[in-house]
């Protein structure tokens, strides 16, 4: 087998992805990262639709990292009988369709379960497996807006925005995985798997956190608040005389100390910001009075002047210049893997760290079926059934 494993963490496990598109790849992006052998299964050239873009293009790359991949159709019998048959020595099942899909391809829980009881399932859907909403198709977009987070994000009356970065498919992902290990984790104790399931909806309203607490709890509806924090004053972005950086100076003692490092110390002498919910009601007035400030210095003198002073700051970076930053070339989170046609390439690191464990970047996102002939041999199929195979497009 030429599987490299990227680490020693859960080089144990063997993961059958059938993800497609972000929520799934996401998920099982995190065993392929730490060791799992996770075989990617896609669907034979002309065999349907594929969702993820370019093969070669960024995403793509770095969603499938540290995989093997075959091609497999499992809408022939002979497809889902080499399936059955992989599951049956697999830890792991990951998939993302629609829900009723794995039902119509006989390859849902309960089916691969009497293949292997010790399976376990992992599903994310757009809006749950059951319920109101479960036929219908799921996007990033779709739950950032139904799950409110939309109507928290941009700037006071701009109106809805959504978040940069796709967040409830790439909750939905690290969540599933989650659900997964303790699902593994537990399977040591009843000797079982078990159907883990998450949603794009569930995940980004998970990720609300305190946003979703303050309605829960306080019945308050929180709005748009912009660059400033909904509750800890000040908190936001402040013009420099060569830009713009971020400032966190909420709380009574972090807030006397950033006074002092400005030359401000009048401000903690007005009643209109002499604590907390008094900062907050009159935000606005604060936030003007220290931009006079800080507009006459620049970003760099500002940000070294104010750690200096134990104040939470930092820049406002564009994505290059995060990856030329000095701390976080250090943490590594641009990995280099080598891929046969694009020669070496970078990828985002994993944020987590492991002492004794550490995970790499072994492989490159393999090209459609590259490990099609090595992974049926595995589970053995001679060279004229794989042939057989791939006359048929079952391969």
């Amino acid at each position: 087998m030429s599987f490299l494993s990227s680490s020693q963490a859960l080089a144990r496990f063997k993961v059958l992805d059938l993800t497609r598109a972000r929520a799934g790849p996401t998920a099982a992006r995190q065993f392929a990262d730490w060791g799992a052998d996770v075989i990617k299964i896609e669907l034979p050239d002309g065999v349907g639709d594929e969702l993820g873009g370019p093969r070669h293009g960024p995403d793509f790359q770095n969603l499938h990292r540290n995989k093997r991949g075959i091609t497999l159709n499992l809408k022939e019998a002979d497809g889902v009988a080499i399936f059955k048959k992989m599951v049956e020595t697999a830890d792991v099942v990951i998939e993302n369709f629609r829900p009723d899909v794995k039902f119509r391809l006989g390859i849902d829980y309960e089916t691969l379960r009497e293949n292997n009881k010790r399976i376990v399932y992992g599903s994310i859907s757009g809006f749950g497996e059951d319920g109101p909403y479960r036929e219908r198709p799921g996007l990033d977009q779709i739950a950032q807006g139904l799950g409110g987070l939309m109507s928290v994000t941009g700037l006071p009356g701009q109106g809805p925005v959504r978040v940069g970065i796709p967040i409830a498919d790439l909750g939905g992902g690290i969540f599933c995985a989650m659900g997964i290990l303790i699902a593994l984790l537990e399977r040591e104790v009843s000797g079982e798997g078990q159907w883990v399931q998450s949603s794009l909806l569930g995940a980004q309203i998970s990720l609300l956190d305190f946003q979703a607490a303050r309605w829960l709890i306080s019945r308050d509806v929180p709005g748009q608040a912009g660059n400033d924090h909904p509750t800890g004053i000040p908190t936001g972005v402040f013009p420099t005389s060569d830009g713009q950086i971020n400032i966190a100076a909420s709380g009574k003692h972090i807030f006397a100390r950033f006074c002092r490092a400005l030359a401000l110390t009048h401000l903690l002498d007005d009643p209109r910001f002499a604590d907390g919910a008094a900062r907050s009601k009159n935000r606005v007035a604060l936030n003007e009075l220290i931009s006079e400030a800080t507009r006459l210095r620049g970003s760099a003198e500002l940000i070294e002047l104010l750690n200096k002073a134990g104040v939470l700051c930092g820049p406002i970076n564009r994505m290059d210049e995060v990856f030329s930053d000095p701390q976080v070339q250090h943490l590594g989170m641009a990995a280099p893997v080598q891929h046969g046609a694009l020669g070496e390439i970078d990828v985002v690191n994993q944020a987590i760290r492991l002492s004794r464990t550490p995970n790499r970047m072994a492989r490159a996102t393999p090209d459609k079926g590259e490990h099609t002939d090595e992974v049926l041999k595995e589970y053995g199929y001679d060279d004229a059934s794989i042939a057989a195979f791939r006359a048929r497009k079952v391969v």
